[in-house]
Formats: structure tokens, C-alpha cells, sequence
């Protein structure tokens, strides 16, 4: 009797603790030996701000590392956001299969022609800036084939001509230094370049000199990649990130959650010794490059 008179005790303590948990209330000390707290992960987003600077709070101790005035990494930081609540949008205007991912959009807009995947999001991203901070002659890349690529000449009217691995440009178009020849010259580099390309022509970068802008990179056939968009440190030297991705199919770019770690998502933490997991994609080393 005993026995069941304890079960049964046991079973009341249980639906207490079940019942004050869902309508939302710490339970702390109203059982004494049973349950002394339960700890809730801390919220880090602010639904109202429209900026990933504003989006993401800082956690406790720490402050966002300043960079200077039109900077890549203010760039990155203070980008604009849809909504909160958005959803992740493919290129054909479906919705993607998973909306649990992330905490923010980016106001990148996707292509309906599908091209413009992980690796070519932040070359897009890394050319918008180049191109609104008057420096256009430094917007280039290398094809996989790894020659180079620049908007300088495209606008000049050369185009290349591919046979294989091989690769010649030759004037064949009129001079164009408009924004739509600009979004045509994007899409040929979202063809011939990508994760590989990235890889084998950019700097690598150790996680101990990580900034934003810096790119999370699994080079190959097919690869992924995302980018460092803030920044936060203690003062002890302790570093945080976020990261955002484009992805396959062609997609939003998202701010990605961190589920490996909720009590500091959506910010992550990075060991050169060991893996990243995020949410879509699990890199096996912490391997980053920068652009040039």
C-alpha cells in the first residue's frame, strides 16, 4: 500500500511540474529534493528589427565588434531583413520543404531562372557591395576552370568562349555599364563558378582570425558555403558569430538558427578542431576563406 501511496505522489508531482510548464511558468523550489529550476534558452531575437543588426540581440557579456564606416562587414551587419516570419521562398515561388531553419531573410532577390544557388548568393552579395561603393573594377571571379572573370571587361563587350577546360575572351558585344548587363554578367559567373572555384582562388582564413564576411566553405561537386554576417566578442576575447546562407534549389537567403547549441542560437561558436553543424549542411573542419 505504501508503495502505490509513493507512485501515486510521484504521479501528481509529475502533472504539476507538466501543467505549470505549459502554461509557461518556472517552476522553482515548489517541491523541495524534486525541482529546483528549470532553465529556459534565452531569446536573442528581436522581431521588430528589420536589419540583422537589429534582428539579433547580443547575449550577456558580450559587444558586436566595430568595423569601419561602408565596410564589407557593416554591409553584412546592417543588411536588410523581410519580416519576421517570412518564409523561405525557392526560385519557382514554392515554398521550401523546411521553415524551421531560420530566424531572418535576407533582402536578396532570387532569379526565377534557378541559378543562383549557395556559392553564387554571396558572390552576388559580395558584387552588390563592390558595385554600390564605387569600386566595380574590383568585382571578378574565377571560372572553375580558374580563369578570371571581370565585370570590367564584360561591360567592355568581351565574352568568353568555352571548349572544355579551355577558356578565351573576345570582344563580341557593345560596351554596357548598365545594371541589367551587370545582373546578365552575375549569371555567368553563377555558371562557371562556384564552391570549388571559391575555394581554390580566395585566402583561407583560421577561426582565430574569423570576421564577418569570412565564408564557411565544403569545396566540390556539389559543395555548400555560408557567410559570417556579425560579429560579437567578450572581454576575454571570446568570439560569436551568424550565419547566412543561400542554398539548393536556387532560394531566400536565410539567417540560420544553431541547433547543435539553442542556449546561444542563433549565434555560433567555432573550434578549428572540430566540425560545424548547421541546421542544413555538416561541415567535418571548420574551413574558412575570405574574399579578396
Amino acid at each position: 500500500m505504501k508503495r502505490y501511496l509513493l507512485i501515486l505522489v510521484g504521479v501528481i508531482i509529475l502533472l504539476f511540474i507538466v501543467i505549470n510548464t505549459k502554461k509557461g511558468k518556472m517552476v522553482t523550489n515548489h517541491v523541495k529534493g524534486v525541482v529546483t529550476n528549470m532553465v529556459v534558452d534565452p531569446n536573442y531575437i528581436n522581431a521588430v528589427g528589420d536589419s540583422v543588426s537589429t534582428r539579433v540581440l547580443v547575449p550577456e557579456g558580450f559587444s558586436r565588434v566595430k568595423y569601419k564606416e561602408n565596410s564589407f562587414q557593416e554591409y553584412l551587419r546592417n543588411y536588410k531583413l523581410k519580416p519576421y516570419g517570412s518564409k523561405i521562398i525557392n526560385y519557382d515561388n514554392s515554398e521550401y520543404f523546411a521553415q524551421d531553419w531560420h530566424d531572418a531573410i535576407l533582402e536578396v532577390p532570387v532569379p526565377a531562372n534557378g541559378l543562383q544557388q549557395c556559392a553564387d548568393a554571396l558572390m552576388r552579395m559580395r558584387s552588390e557591395y563592390l558595385w554600390e561603393h564605387n569600386r566595380k573594377d574590383k568585382i571578378g571571379f574565377n571560372f572553375t576552370s580558374g580563369h578570371y572573370c571581370s565585370w570590367k571587361k564584360y561591360a567592355e563587350g568581351y565574352r568568353p568562349k568555352i571548349k572544355g577546360n579551355k577558356v578565351t575572351f573576345h570582344k563580341t558585344a557593345s560596351p554596357d555599364n548598365s545594371k541589367r548587363n551587370f545582373y546578365k554578367y552575375l549569371n555567368l559567373i553563377y555558371t562557371y563558378a562556384g564552391t570549388s572555384s571559391m575555394f581554390s582562388e580566395l585566402k583561407k582564413v583560421s577561426v582565430k582570425d574569423l570576421r564577418i564576411g569570412d565564408m564557411l566553405v565544403k569545396p566540390g561537386f556539389p559543395g555548400h558555403i555560408e557567410i559570417i554576417i556579425d560579429e560579437v566578442v567578450n572581454n576575454t576575447g571570446d568570439k560569436m558569430f551568424l550565419l547566412a546562407q543561400g542554398n539548393t534549389p536556387a532560394q531566400n537567403v536565410c539567417l540560420l538558427k544553431n541547433f547543435e547549441d539553442t542556449s546561444i542560437s542563433p549565434w555560433y561558436k567555432f573550434d578549428e578542431t572540430q566540425p560545424v553543424y548547421t541546421p542544413s549542411y555538416y561541415f567535418d573542419k571548420a574551413l574558412f576563406i575570405r574574399f579578396k
